[in-house]
């Protein structure tokens, strides 16, 4: 890692599967334990220096929540993955990334990860695997310059155009995760995420006011839940948004 080590979350998804919360909200400000999860995967990153943020669904409220210290890239149309660090490659200028994705919950650092890490090799944390799949969960990925520097601003995936073909090669390592990791792709799985980051109790967002019932659900900051209503296995946004997962 002659040229240091950068962070970036990926963030930039529409999350249509989360809809309609991501009707109000980018997916990566949706709180999990009542802290947004761009918060939580920023702070995964642990005391890497510089870091990154690709930009795209919900651009103004991303901008107005992130620290003036995090670095914007900002897509007009998705660029996928790899798409989003070919973009970067002018910032990132010859150093190493450690790459994050913005919408999953995955507690906990990543120093052991990274350490001892050589700097060449592609090195990928797998939730639960011990071999890269096409549908692999991949907490983490550190990716050497070498392997940036080929990378271009246009819409592709990792898995297609890096980690495939480092695997065939077998200049991929593979570190397992065996921790939890839940991508909060749609309110089933966001749901979860927020029970197991709570023990299984209701995540109450600052401001909001519960005179009602609720169990096992998550109430954002400022929303309502008013007596008699009775809520189970709900997300409750707003006065007019509430998702129930069965």
């Amino acid at each position: 890692m002659d040229g240091g080590l950068a962070g970036v979350v990926l963030a930039a998804g529409a999350g249509t599967r989360l809809r309609p919360l991501t009707l109000l909200r980018p997916k990566v400000l949706c709180p999990v334990g009542n802290v947004p999860l761009i918060d939580l995967a920023l702070a995964r990153l642990g005391s890497v220096g510089s870091v990154a943020v690709n930009v795209h669904h919900g651009r103004a409220m991303l901008d107005a929540h992130l620290d003036p210290g995090v670095h914007r890239s900002y897509e007009e149309s998705l660029l996928g993955t790899a798409g989003a660090l070919g973009q970067l490659r002018g910032w990132l200028d010859g150093r190493a990334a450690l790459v994050v994705n913005g919408d999953a919950w995955c507690p906990g650092a990543l120093d052991d990860f990274v350490a001892g890490w050589d700097g060449e090799r592609v090195r990928l944390l797998l939730a639960g695997d011990d071999e890269l799949q096409p549908r692999s969960g991949v907490a983490a990925a550190l990716m050497p310059w070498s392997e940036l520097s080929r990378l271009e601003a246009t819409p592709s995936g990792l898995y297609e155009v890096s980690w495939r073909a480092a695997q065939s090669e077998r200049r991929l390592d593979v570190a397992r995760l065996d921790t939890p990791f839940i991508d909060c792709g749609t309110p089933a799985q966001y749901l979860a995420a927020n029970l197991a980051a709570t023990a299984g109790k209701s995540a109450i967002g600052e401001g909001a006011e519960v005179d009602g019932k609720v169990e096992q659900c998550v109430v954002w900051p400022g929303a309502e839940v008013r007596q008699p209503e009775n809520l189970f296995r709900a997300i409750r946004a707003n006065a007019r948004v509430t998702v129930y997962v069965r």
